[in-house]
Formats: C-alpha cells, sequence, structure tokens
C-alpha cells in the first residue's frame, strides 16, 4: 500500500480502538484488539462470469474496511447465545443480535451482512461460541461496485473466525484449507448455497458467485489475478505496468441489491442458469456451470447456441439468452485471456480495445449500463485513459480507468468536473479517486 494510504489506515485503526474502548465502557481486560484491513477491488475484467463458471481479471484496491474486534465474553442479560455487537464508526449507528443459526435478518439494512455471517458460522461449525465486539470504518463509496457490502461479509467472518478459533474445527479444516477455498466459501454464505460439505443458509438474497471475495482475500499488490470460479482457481498474476495508476469514477447513481435492484441483478443471473438449464436437459449432461458445458466437448459451444435459440420460454426469450451466453462466453473464454496476454506483452493500445468489447458486452449483452456509467467510460478514454469500463452489479455503480501515474490527479479532477457538468444531479454523490493494485485482506 501507499505511505500516503498506509498513513491515512493507521490513524483510523488508532481511532477505532478507542470507539471499542467507549463500547465497552472503558474497561478491559488487559488484552490488545484484533484488528483486520479488508479492501475494496476493481472487477478489472469478468462482468457477471463468477457465478457461471468463468473467469475474472481482478485486483484490490486502497479503499476499505478497517476492522478492529473483542471477545464479549459477559453479555449483558440471560440469553441462550453469546451476541454480536457492531458498530459503524462512519455514521455512529450500531446492531446487536444474537451469534445463532435462527437471528432474524434485517433486509436493506447494513447489518444484514454481518447477521448473514454470523448465522451461517452458528449452523455450520460446532462448539461453543463467544460473542464478539465489532467496530469498523469505511472509505469505500456505498453500493459503487466495489464491494463494499462484500468486504463487510469477509470482516466480519474474520472476525468472528479469529475470536472463536474457527480454523482449528474440524469443519473449518475439513473444508477450507487455502484463501482460495474461504473465498469460495464466503461466497455461498453470500449466495445461500452448500460450501463442500457446509450446508447453506439463508445468504442476502443475492444470486453471486464468489468473485468480490476473491479479490479481497487473495488479491497481489501491483498486479492483477486472473482466476476461473466453480470452483475457485488460481490462473495466473499479471503485473500492472510501471508508471499507471487506476481512477476510479463512483457515479453516485446507487447499485444497490434490495428491493427491485435485486431483481434487475437477480434477472442477469437467472439468464445464464435458465440457459445452463436448457443445455442440461437438451444434452443429458449434469455440468455444474455453463462454463463447465462450454468446456465439455469441441462443438459444445455451437450445441448451446442452437438449444437456445430454439428456447420458448416467454419470460427470457430465446434471443435473450443467446445475448447472454454470447457476452459470457466473449468475455470469459476470449476477452480475459487476450486482454491479460496484452498486459504481459506491454501492449495497452491492444488491452483498451480489448477493454471496450468487453464494455460493449455490458452494454448490449447484460443490459445492465446506464447512462451515467457509458458516459463515465466515454469520456474517460476521451481524456486519454488507457482503458476504461464500468464494473460491478450494473444499474449504478463504479467506472475504472488506467491512466499515466504522473497525470493522475489532474485526470481525477478533469474527469469528475466533466461528468458532474454533464450529471449535475449526481455531483453529491458521486466520488473520484486514485487507487494502486492493493494488498489482499489481513489481520494487523
Amino acid at each position: 500500500m501507499s505511505d500516503e494510504q498506509s498513513g491515512l489506515k493507521a490513524a483510523r485503526f488508532d481511532e477505532l480502538v478507542g470507539k471499542l474502548a467507549d463500547m465497552r465502557g472503558g474497561s478491559g481486560d488487559g488484552a490488545e484488539p484484533l484488528a483486520f484491513w479488508v479492501p475494496g477491488r476493481i472487477e478489472v475484467l469478468g462482468k457477471h462470469t463468477d457465478y457461471g463458471g468463468g473467469r475474472s481479471l481482478l485486483c484490490a484496491v486502497e479503499r476499505g474496511i478497517c476492522l478492529v474486534a473483542m471477545p464479549l465474553r459477559h453479555p449483558t442479560g440471560h440469553r441462550q447465545a453469546p451476541l454480536i455487537r457492531i458498530l459503524d464508526a462512519n455514521c455512529g449507528e450500531s446492531a446487536e443480535f444474537k451469534f445463532a443459526a435462527d437471528v432474524e435478518p434485517r433486509p436493506g439494512h447494513w447489518s444484514n451482512y454481518p447477521i448473514t455471517v454470523a448465522r451461517r458460522a452458528a449452523a455450520n461449525f460446532s462448539g461453543p461460541m463467544l460473542g464478539v465486539d465489532v467496530v469498523f470504518s469505511s472509505d469505500l463509496p456505498p453500493a459503487a461496485g466495489v464491494s463494499s457490502s462484500s468486504a463487510l461479509v469477509v470482516g466480519s467472518f474474520l472476525a468472528i473466525a479469529a475470536v472463536n478459533d474457527l480454523s482449528a474445527r474440524s469443519e473449518y479444516r475439513d473444508n477450507i484449507s487455502t484463501a482460495e477455498d474461504l473465498a469460495g466459501y464466503l461466497g455461498c454464505v453470500e449466495n445461500g448455497l452448500n460450501f463442500k460439505s457446509l450446508v447453506g443458509h439463508a445468504g442476502v438474497g443475492t444470486f453471486g458467485g464468489s468473485e468480490d471475495q476473491t479479490a479481497i482475500l487473495c488479491a497481489v499488490p501491483n498486479s492483477l489475478v486472473q482466476y476461473s470460479f466453480c470452483p475457485v482457481t488460481f490462473e495466473r498474476s499479471i503485473p500492472l505496468p510501471a508508471g499507471y495508476s487506476f481512477v476510479i469514477g463512483a457515479s453516485g447513481v446507487l447499485a444497490e441489491k434490495t428491493g427491485s435492484a435485486l431483481e434487475l441483478y437477480n434477472r442477469v443471473s437467472r439468464r445464464l442458469s435458465v440457459g445452463l438449464e436448457y443445455w442440461r436437459s437438451a444434452s443429458g449432461r449434469s455440468d455444474v456451470s455453463m462454463g463447465a458445458a462450454i468446456s465439455s466437448s469441441k462443438d459444445a459451444r455451437v450445441q448451446i447456441r442452437e438449444i437456445l435459440l430454439a428456447s420458448q420460454r416467454q419470460d427470457y426469450l430465446a434471443q435473450s439468452l443467446v445475448d447472454r451466453f454470447d457476452q459470457f462466453d466473449a468475455e470469459s473464454n476470449e476477452i480475459i485471456p487476450s486482454g491479460g496476454d496484452a498486459l504481459l506483452r506491454g501492449d495497452l493500445a491492444a488491452f483498451g480495445k480489448i477493454v471496450a468489447r468487453s464494455q460493449l458486452g455490458a452494454e448490449s449483452g447484460l443490459d445492465n449500463q446506464i447512462p451515467e456509467t457509458i458516459a463515465l467510460v466515454s469520456t474517460a478514454r476521451s481524456l486519454g485513459a488507457v482503458a476504461a469500463s464500468a464494473f460491478g452489479a450494473g444499474f449504478g455503480g463504479s467506472v475504472w480507468a488506467l491512466v499515466e501515474s504522473g497525470s493522475v490527479q489532474s485526470f481525477r479532477q478533469r474527469w469528475s468536473d466533466a461528468y458532474c457538468e454533464a450529471f449535475p444531479a449526481n455531483r453529491a454523490r458521486s466520488d473520484f479517486f486514485v487507487t494502486r493494485a492493493g494488498p489482499h485482506a489481513t489481520r494487523i
């Protein structure tokens, strides 16, 4: 992490330790708080590919969540289950809930993410549990596609797991032995699916995969990491070209995964899963993902398209399923390999063209872009960015731009000014910041 950002994080951790002491009534048992850094992430390439068994090209950012925690050994009252108490130091809002498999969710509230983690951990890991006091602070823009919610999921689990030494329990040892395993598991915590022998429990309502958790837990500083999914599998690390940095433009249009926005997000996911169902029915195969289906034979790609073109569902028209399949196949099997290769040989012009193809696939195949993100991409390129693309869930969110490091601050200001002039209603909510490819989540 850059010296500037590491200094800012160190000061923030000091503040959080004080707030944790205040939360606990100013008394302590002499133990040092546990401290964790959990970054947000950039999906450089890999639009809606992870849950389909595709691949992504990822990095962490230098913004994220600072979190401190201590065991809550003596919860107040007479409760059968231990408590988790968690404070968002940014807004001063706190939540308190049982550390139990039957704790009630809070859809639409930030506390639903740690609640989901606590519910799943209580269900998956046997033995006595200690409650946890947690204080966190985030400098990620909320609902902007940089994985603020998944960072809170990862941070909550790291705190709960450390306090309760979950890694020493048999369920953990039998199922989670690498950072990639943990990323896969926490992806399943969010989507509610089983992970190996760890049985699924109600997630947060999204039909997503484990791309976000993988970037957060497995990122490499100053590099991009390429992973395939279902299961999480490392493919390669690609150093970023020297002398270049990312500038992030958060549109201020929230890419939330609640209410009607959740349905839009999940519909993109379902279009791929419906296509997989058609393939399984027609082929008699039981491929676990669309990625596996494409890889099943040299003719599978053509066969899948023919099957989808002949489909007759009224809620998912045939052409819609084909467009989604084509976007997934191109992004995973052509764009990401060729984009990574271009970076490795230092061909930034080719990389920019490849990224532009990915963006076009989001606009026409996923149909999840809005005027603001489309404008951010085109403006970034016109201002001299090597490459630029929207990323994340879509229907709002952010755009990344790859820019020469010597001009990032002037680029950031010009990009912000142009955007706010074009979309003045979003001025107060937009956020433009510079970041290097940063480190993965870690205990400090």
